[in-house]
């Protein structure tokens, strides 16, 4: 027999065999503290996430939470004198009670994410388990008035970083043409073409024209290039480009390209595609992007605003 926990299913309470991995607090005599004049009792301090904290057991339950015929069950933050000003913690908890008989703990998984605070050092469930259930010794959970509780405590690492997007009311938008000659005859992995000012911001056109990455030999590699100069460490841009390689037959034929949107900024000066355009479709005498040994290669970027980040 499962545990009957007051308003929710009990499919949704789980059994394991394996104890909670943080604090176990064993009662001997459980009738005696609930006779007693202690209306709580919290255990010695134990360490999780590497701060200090107490399981509290309320045996009548917490009358000032409505949990009178239950069983009330907290976690406490016990020592915050040595935390920073303004602290807070947030916090995924879950409480245990041991079936003797089944040799099982029993946990109500929560999941929820909670705040402590100078304002708020406790959280818990008033209506942990109902008396009636608990007390009767069939249900494995009060054998010889001995009972066991426990806590497990897991920590999010307080290490968000925001973003603040400000749009432009009108994209600056550039285009730059780029045209190589003898593109047979180059031989470093790498060419830049001259730099170019778009949005007040410079760049560049960066190509491999044997290929790069998962590119290379089989590929053209093209990229566009932010100079990090013109851009503050803190900001980045949001940009859609385009890349392609004319059709030099038709001015106004198709040509070869892709459009990528990213940002743009100390941390990534460079975006493009490691396989932008087969060195077969290139070279094919029959296809209109290489002739007389010239390419011309454009770049169209359109800037729609910035981002910054804030730790």
């Amino acid at each position: 027999m499962g545990l009957r926990f007051t308003n929710l299913p009990s499919d949704v309470f789980k059994g394991r065999e394996v104890p909670p991995v943080h604090y176990l607090l064993k009662i001997q005599s459980f009738n005696s503290l609930s006779r007693s004049l202690l209306e709580k009792y919290s255990s010695d301090k134990f360490e999780a996430g590497d701060y200090k904290w107490r399981l509290t057991i309320y045996p009548g339950g917490n009358k000032d939470e409505g949990g009178q015929g239950h069983i009330s069950i907290f976690l406490t933050l016990a020592d915050t004198s040595s935390l920073p000003g303004k602290w807070e913690l947030l916090a995924i908890f879950n409480f245990f009670v041991y079936d003797q008989l089944g040799d099982k703990y029993f946990l109500l998984p929560d999941n929820q994410l909670r705040r402590f605070h100078a304002m708020k050092t406790e959280w818990g469930v008033a209506k942990f388990v109902e008396l009636q259930v608990f007390n009767d010794s069939s249900n494995g959970y009060l054998i010889n008035d001995t009972c066991v509780f426990g806590v497990e405590v897991f920590f999010l690492r307080q290490t968000c970083k925001a973003e603040w997007l400000s749009p432009w009311e009108k994209p600056n938008t550039g285009c730059y043409t780029w045209t190589i000659k003898f593109f047979s005859a180059l031989t470093l992995d790498r060419y830049e073409s001259e730099g170019f000012v778009i949005g007040g911001h410079k760049w560049r056109i960066r190509i491999y024209p044997r290929g790069n990455g998962v590119g290379k030999g089989n590929s053209v590699s093209a990229f566009l290039f932010l100079d990090e100069s013109t851009v503050s460490p803190d900001t980045q841009l949001v940009v859609r480009f385009i890349i392609r390689v004319l059709d030099q037959n038709e001015p106004k034929g198709d040509p070869f390209q892709f459009t990528y949107d990213n940002h743009f900024g100390a941390s990534c000066l460079e975006w493009g595609a490691q396989k932008f355009m087969p060195l077969a479709k290139l070279n094919d005498p029959e296809q209109p992007y290489l002739v007389g040994d010239t390419c011309v290669i454009e770049a169209d970027v359109t800037l729609f605003g910035t981002v910054s980040t804030v730790s």
